[in-house]
């Protein structure tokens, strides 16, 4: 048995989410769980010490349902991770990229690749995951049928590179964030510290903007603002959020105070490093 620290994440071994780990905490050992839920679970019941989730993609835009998963989910962000999202072709060992006549993954990656598909003539099949994909490459042994996943991928399931960084966008990035049981207000990053939250508006005419007025006038700057609507209604819109700065920092501290009273539900999600990967 491994004594290191453990961390959950969704997915097969090889996943995206598997290298942010690797990434953020490579002193841990990695948990591929079946769904966020499972490794939010995972967390909580202290099968590991932390979660590993994605949030955004800078193509994509936010992973659908993990803005309500975390308000509910017991746990606390303590950091953010940033994963550049580079697709290979990947083959049973001996293939060419002339043998290979259709391409699994997840119905995003294959939509990131569509120009590289189509001027090979290889069909897409969806699967459920990429590393999930590239794991059935592996069992199958067909030549024909190829994944598209990452190096991590490759070299887990013992699959061949054949083309590299196929993907449409040159700049496709993935951002993570670290969750755990435990909050740490303690730290002050190097390079400054983000505090996301969760809030939902009274039902006052204008009071968005109220609320928002706060951190403009306190010179908070909010790098983040989603809408979602919450309980089945289009009425009751929740908010989640970003600033850069701490709850303890005076601008922040009044910012938040002039947000409290234009909100029924105001919750902090996590207070962590500003990481310099961002930029």
């Amino acid at each position: 048995m491994s004594a290191k620290p453990k961390i959950a994440f969704q997915g097969e071994l090889g996943a995206y989410s598997h290298q942010a780990c690797r990434v953020a905490r490579p002193d841990h050992d990695p948990v591929p769980c079946r769904t966020f839920e499972d490794a939010i679970q995972a967390c909580r019941s202290g099968e590991t010490e932390l979660a590993m989730l994605p949030v955004e993609n800078s193509t994509y835009g936010r992973v659908a349902d993990i803005h309500t998963l975390l308000p509910r989910s017991g746990l606390h962000i303590i950091d953010e991770a940033f994963v550049r999202v580079h697709i290979n072709l990947l083959g049973v060992p001996g293939t060419t990229i002339e043998t290979v006549e259709r391409a699994m993954s997840h119905t995003v990656l294959l939509g990131q690749c569509r120009n590289f598909l189509a001027k090979h003539d290889i069909h897409r099949v969806t699967g459920a995951d990429t590393a999930g994909s590239a794991k059935i490459v592996s069992e199958t042994g067909d030549p024909a049928l190829a994944a598209l996943a990452g190096d991590l991928a490759a070299e887990i399931y013992g699959l061949d590179v054949l083309a590299r960084h196929i993907e449409d966008e040159g700049n496709n990035t993935t951002r993570f964030l670290v969750m755990s049981r435990a909050a740490d207000m303690s730290r002050r990053g190097a390079h400054g510290m983000l505090t996301t939250f969760v809030f939902q508006t009274r039902n006052i005419p204008a009071a968005l903007y109220k609320a928002m007025g706060g951190f403009a006038t306190n010179g908070v700057n909010m790098t983040k603002l989603e809408s979602y609507m919450v309980g089945g209604s289009f009425e009751a819109s929740q908010f989640y959020a970003d600033i850069e700065g701490h709850p303890e920092d005076e601008g922040v501290r009044l910012a938040f105070e002039e947000l409290d009273y234009f909100t029924d539900m105001l919750e902090i999600l996590g207070t962590y490093p500003r990481d310099p990967r961002r930029d």
